[in-house]
């Protein structure tokens, strides 16, 4: 089976390395964590010991270069509040040092909410933000990636022409363009207006992606079904295949029912084999529940991708060169 870099976030309760067991205990390929309570503003430095162990156990497991962290939620980089705004960049700043000592290479953030002034102002804060975070930790590996959002009130990240404009600006005003990036959430995706119901659908959303931001800047897959239909604007997720974009069919009858041929339809499909992310993580977030039968649904939502994934085709025949007819 090919390795197709499946992770899930994973809490880290008792230890950071303990994602990094359940992690493997459920066959994944990478994990993605908060490297600290995600509600506080402040925490206490991260231990040694517990980062020692951590990269001890990406050595082991040869995850090196694949492992993702996401920023707290509090933090909002847009905000008009020069206050909040200043914690919010203090605690990013923070948030990379944290991913630089642990060796995680990509850490995701929500790119901010521009309440209660225009759209251009906050992306303005956000292209200062950058420049600072960048300029304070030159030299760093980690990789900071934008995350498309579903455009909800004031919250940028919903259209693409968002998501352009920023990386463009923060590039123009950095001089940095290794170490900004994105990433694609499909719930997000599908819940801001671009259909992932069908493969053929999806393929769209992707080239337009590839136009306006380019995928090649595409670091990290979120892989999530949605609750909300096309173009709702609901940021919530559900199981692979039991929602809008991998159940269409069986959410359109109200039967509720995963169906495999629904799933088989989807964007899901176009987004597992999409040369653009092979190699790159993808991230369940969907709900830490088990099915009927006791089993994670972590390992039943990695089986179902999984079935998506298309064999490669055999490579070219090789023709043999045509012999020159004999001379005479």
């Amino acid at each position: 089976m090919l390795n197709a870099v499946f992770g899930s976030h994973l809490s880290i309760a008792g230890s950071m390395v303990n994602a990094l067991g359940e992690a493997s205990r459920l066959g994944l390929e990478t994990v993605q964590v908060f490297t600290k309570n995600q509600q506080q503003w402040k925490a206490k430095p991260l231990d040694k010991q517990a980062a020692s162990d951590w990269r001890t156990e990406i050595d082991r497991l040869g995850w090196a270069g694949r492992t993702v962290s996401h920023a707290s939620y509090l933090i909002n980089l847009a905000s008009r509040d020069d206050e909040l705004w200043e914690k919010s960049v203090a605690l990013m700043r923070e948030e990379i040092e944290r991913c630089e000592q642990l060796g995680i290479l990509f850490l995701v953030h929500h790119p901010g909410s521009h309440v209660n002034w225009t759209r251009d102002e906050g992306i303005g804060r956000i292209v200062e933000a950058y420049a600072r975070l960048l300029r304070s930790t030159a030299g760093y590996k980690t990789v900071m990636c934008l995350e498309g959002t579903v455009g909800a009130g004031s919250t940028l990240g919903g259209p693409f022409e968002d998501l352009a404009e920023l990386r463009s600006r923060i590039v123009e005003r950095a001089g940095e363009t290794g170490r900004v990036a994105f990433c694609l959430d499909t719930c997000h995706l599908h819940a801001a207006g671009h259909d992932l119901s069908t493969r053929e659908s999806a393929a769209e959303v992707l080239n337009r992606f590839d136009r306006l931001c380019g995928l090649r800047h595409v670091r990290v897959v979120h892989l999530n079904d949605s609750k909300g239909t096309l173009g709702s604007k609901l940021d919530r997720h559900e199981h692979i295949g039991e929602g809008w974009i991998g159940g269409g069919a069986s959410k359109h009858t109200g039967d509720g029912a995963f169906s495999a041929a629904s799933l088989r339809r989807s964007g899901f499909v176009e987004f597992v084999n999409h040369p653009a992310f092979l190699s790159i993580p993808k991230i369940l977030e969907t709900p830490k529940t088990k099915n009927a039968q006791g089993v994670d649904m972590d390992v039943v939502n990695i089986e179902r991708l999984r079935t998506l994934i298309e064999a490669p085709g055999p490579p070219p025949r090789k023709v043999p060169p045509t012999k020159a007819p004999p001379r005479g």
